[in-house]
Formats: C-alpha cells, sequence, structure tokens
C-alpha cells in the first residue's frame, strides 16, 4: 500500500490529467463536428427546399400565368371603368393688417381685451390661421354648400361627359327629371343626404395648406368636373373673405357701441381720451373691412380649368395588381403543392 501511495504521488502524468480544461468554445465545435458526421447531408437541406420550391412553382406554371393573366385584365378593366378627376388650385397670399392698433395695440391692448375688444397688434389670434380652420369647420362648409347649392353634384355624381360638358348622374341616388333623392339608406340616414354627410365627402376633395416659410396659402378642389373644381375654388375664396369681413364688421361694431355707452358713463379726460382712441381705430377697421373685396386672402395665382386629370393613377393600379395576381397564384401553387406531397407522405 505504501509503494502504491509513493507510485501515485511521484507520477508527474496523473498531475496534467487532473489539470486540462476544456473550453466552451472547443466543446461547441466538437459536438457541431460530431453531428455533421452523424448527418452528412444537414448542409445540403436548405438547396434542397429551393429546389423543391422552384419544381412546385415550375410545376404550376401555367396556373400562375393563367390567374396573374386574369388580375392583370380585371387591373385594365376596372382603371377604364374609373371615371377621370381633376383637380383645380389657387396660391393665397394673406392680406396685410393694415387695420391693426400698432403702438395702441401695446398701450391699451390689455384694457381693450377685457372689455373683448381686439385691437390687434400681434397680441391676438393669428387671422390667418383662424381662416384656414374655419374653411374646415362644419358650419362654415355646410352654409357654403346650402348657399351655392352643391348637394347634388356633391353626392350624386359619378363623371362627367366632356362632350356635353354635363355631369353624370348616379340614378340610384338622385332622379334628375323628378328632383328626387332616391338613394335607399338603413336607419338614421335618408334619401337625402344630411349636412354631416356632406361634409365628410366635401373635406375629402377640398385641400388647404399653408407654406410656414412664406406663408402663402394654396387652395385646391379635385371633382369629377374640370370647370366645376375650378368654379368652386373661386366661390370658397370669396366665402371665406366674406366670412372673416362679416366677423370683423360685426365684432367691431359692437365694440363701437359698447365704447360709447362707456364714454357716457364716465367724466374722466384720460379715461375718456382712451375710449375715443379704441373707438378710431374700431372705425379703421370697419373702413378697411368696407374698402377691401378680398379681405382675408388675397389671390396671387388664380385657379384654372384644369386640362390634364389629376387622377386615378391607372398605370400604378395596373402594376400593383398584376403583381397581387402573380403573389396570390404563387401562394395557391406552393400550398397545393405541399399538400398533396403531405398527403402521399400519410399514404406510404
Amino acid at each position: 500500500m505504501t509503494d502504491n501511495r509513493v507510485t501515485n504521488e511521484n507520477n508527474p502524468m496523473n498531475d496534467k490529467n487532473e489539470n486540462i480544461q476544456i473550453s466552451p468554445q472547443l466543446l461547441q465545435q466538437l459536438v457541431l463536428s460530431q453531428q455533421a458526421a452523424m448527418n452528412p447531408n444537414m448542409q445540403q437541406d436548405d438547396e434542397i427546399d429551393l429546389a423543391e420550391l422552384w419544381r412546385a412553382i415550375w410545376a404550376g406554371k401555367w396556373l400562375i400565368i393563367t390567374i396573374t393573366t386574369i388580375f392583370a385584365v380585371a387591373s385594365v378593366a376596372y382603371v377604364l371603368y374609373l371615371p377621370n378627376i381633376y383637380k383645380s388650385e389657387a396660391l393665397l397670399a394673406p392680406a396685410a393688417q393694415e387695420q391693426n392698433g400698432g403702438g395702441l395695440a401695446s398701450k391699451f391692448g390689455g384694457l381693450a381685451s377685457l372689455a373683448g375688444i381686439n385691437l390687434g397688434g400681434g397680441g391676438g389670434i393669428d387671422k390667418t390661421a383662424l381662416a384656414l380652420e374655419i374653411m374646415k369647420s362644419r358650419v362654415f362648409v355646410a352654409k357654403f354648400i346650402k348657399q351655392h347649392n352643391l348637394l347634388m353634384p356633391l353626392m350624386a355624381a359619378k363623371g362627367w361627359n366632356r362632350d356635353s360638358n354635363q355631369l353624370i348622374i348616379d340614378e340610384e341616388i338622385y332622379d334628375v327629371i323628378a328632383k328626387k333623392w332616391v338613394r335607399e339608406v338603413k336607419a338614421p340616414f335618408k334619401p337625402e343626404p344630411s349636412t354631416q354627410e356632406a361634409f365628410k365627402d366635401f373635406s375629402k376633395l377640398i385641400s388647404v395648406s399653408q407654406d410656414k416659410k412664406s406663408s402663402m396659402v394654396t387652395m385646391s378642389i379635385k371633382h369629377y368636373s374640370p370647370e366645376i373644381a375650378k368654379q368652386w375654388v373661386d366661390w370658397l375664396i370669396d366665402a371665406i373673405n366674406e366670412e372673416m369681413k362679416t366677423r370683423d364688421l360685426s365684432e367691431a361694431h359692437k365694440s363701437i357701441d359698447y365704447l360709447e355707452q362707456q364714454l357716457g358713463k364716465t367724466k374722466l379726460n384720460e379715461l375718456q381720451n382712451v375710449l375715443y382712441q379704441i373707438i378710431e381705430e374700431q372705425t379703421k377697421t370697419i373702413m378697411f373691412a368696407e374698402v377691401r373685396e378680398q379681405y382675408a386672402f388675397k389671390t396671387i395665382d388664380p385657379a384654372l380649368v384644369p386640362e390634364l386629370k389629376d387622377g386615378p393613377k391607372r398605370a400604378l393600379i395596373c402594376v400593383l395588381g398584376v403583381l397581387l395576381g402573380g403573389m396570390l397564384a404563387v401562394m395557391g401553387v406552393l400550398i397545393r403543392y405541399f399538400a398533396k406531397a403531405k398527403a402521399k407522405a400519410k399514404a406510404k
């Protein structure tokens, strides 16, 4: 026993065996090598799958061609059925606020605001931004549609005849002879479109945007008829100018009435002088409103009757239709191929 213990303690090979360590990377390589040796065809799986996919697609090539052709023909037929859309636009500039209070606003703007009087001078609401929001409001659009009797060309038109320059009216929606709405709808809707429906459709046709750098405003209308598109832009510019003018005139007259009442109640000369100056500024507002026709916006580039259509994008629709048909056809062929292969495997 003693000799064996001495022999083991003096054997250097035992010390080396006890100090051997295998790194995780080496162990991983050994495992992968062993798996590769056991499955020599593992590295060819991807190539086999791609080859199988190609065989499946090639086997169903005539079905793919047929389905893609059907989609292509359907896309062409669809885009030929779609009516042309024309867009007319105008470039506007915010009208200069000559009637603002200037230095008076900086002195008495706070006092005037307590009475609900706006002296301008940059302390109040931006009139251009206000006008743009008013154009998008339900009340303004409903008033505009009713004033110009736009409900029928807005809600019942389905195209435009270039030869006769007449709108094509959908007879299932509006009876032109009887001048009656005949569309079939479910409650709470009625045959005649409501104000909310008209506002929703009109909002899809109109586009109003302002350039932040130049402050220029671009207004556009899309419609089946190029002449109607141009006419509506002109009417819309006149309508917003008239609306802003009416609002400012009403506000100025009310302010003057209020200030004149306050003049009769005070005997302080300094306060009377302030009130007289504010009345003078409101009188200027009335004068500018009465003189200027383009009160809120000045037309820089007027709307024209467009000669070229704005939509639909027929070429793009056809390309998308062909691509959609091709992808659906390939998916269908692959699904059918692998379903048959799975059924054969189960049968064996």
